[in-house]
């Protein structure tokens, strides 16, 4: 029996696993290249589905849509490799929870925003359609300024984070977890999206930032997620709800039975009981 307290993330003495950061910047930037493509398509001045859909229809289509894309990037091997966090808030998530060590949760947002800022540039290929939209760029809704844009970050990244934790920690519903997001973002795009674009992902609104110039109101999409994220993690904390233990810092590709947290990083480029720098030790939840 290993009592909680000894159950650590990545030690500083370990070496980071460069082949798990890498899959993270790919992952992110396939998220965001192909994600906000449909952002595109779908709200284009004089785009396919201009005069066809109403907005509140196109909003809860792009929704579902952008969310079956980070699904798909979950559960492909690029998700195997990394965890398929693909969102600075998601790693924050899973650091607050200590199942990512400092180093390697910085270096996943690194590789996210450098993935966003990658997947964006091949955005330019949209040309004036993409011109019309900013690239998919998130800005404070014109009716509504950055303080109700900044609200609707903290709640929407709030119901992703906690929803999320919630998937992964159950162990009936941790291997549904990428299922949550198209449905998840349909609701939310529908809803949310006049007030601030519906980020919920920091290096998603930085990559189009980068490319189309639009940095209105940019620090609503750092300080939104990360406020969202905090008072989730925050939440599970509470009685009645500790029993919701993630133990690892995946949103898909779980060990079949694993029960405890994975400690060590080269299980999350190399798969568990199997060797990367330094040797897995897969440690059990305790019995209490």
């Amino acid at each position: 029996m290993v009592p909680r307290h000894s159950r650590r993330a990545v030690t500083a003495g370990q070496t980071v696993p460069w082949r798990a950061v890498l899959g993270e910047l790919v992952g992110t930037a396939l998220l965001v290249g192909i994600g906000l493509s449909v952002v595109i398509v779908d709200f284009a001045t004089h785009g396919p589905l201009h005069g066809v859909l109403g907005s509140g229809p196109r909003r809860a289509l792009t929704g579902f849509l952008f969310g079956t894309v980070g699904a798909l990037v979950a559960v492909s091997p690029v998700g195997k490799l990394s965890g398929a966090h693909l969102n600075p808030a998601v790693t924050l998530a899973f650091r607050l929870r200590r199942t990512i060590g400092p180093g390697l949760a910085l270096a996943y947002v690194a590789a996210q925003v450098v993935g966003a800022v990658l997947g964006s540039s091949l955005l330019l290929a949209w040309g004036p359609w993409g011109r019309s939209v900013h690239f998919g760029a998130t800005l404070p809704g014109a009716s509504y300024g950055a303080w109700w844009a900044l609200a609707g970050e903290v709640a929407t990244t709030f119901a992703l984070v906690a929803l999320l934790l919630t998937f992964v920690g159950t162990e009936r519903l941790r291997r549904f977890t990428p299922a949550l997001f198209p449905a998840l973002y349909a609701v939310m795009v529908f809803f949310e999206a006049p007030v601030s674009g519906t980020s919920t992902n920091p290096a998603r609104s930085i990559g189009p930032a980068v490319v189309s110039g639009a940095w209105h109101g940019w620090w609503v999409y750092w300080v939104g997620p990360a406020l969202g994220c905090v008072a989730a993690v925050g939440l599970l904390r509470l009685p009645g709800l500790r029993r919701l233990e993630v133990d690892v810092a995946r949103v898909y590709h779980f060990a079949e039975g694993e029960v405890g947290r994975l400690e060590s990083t080269a299980e999350l480029a190399t798969g568990p009981g199997r060797h990367h720098d330094v040797a897995p030790r897969r440690l059990r939840r305790p019995s209490w």
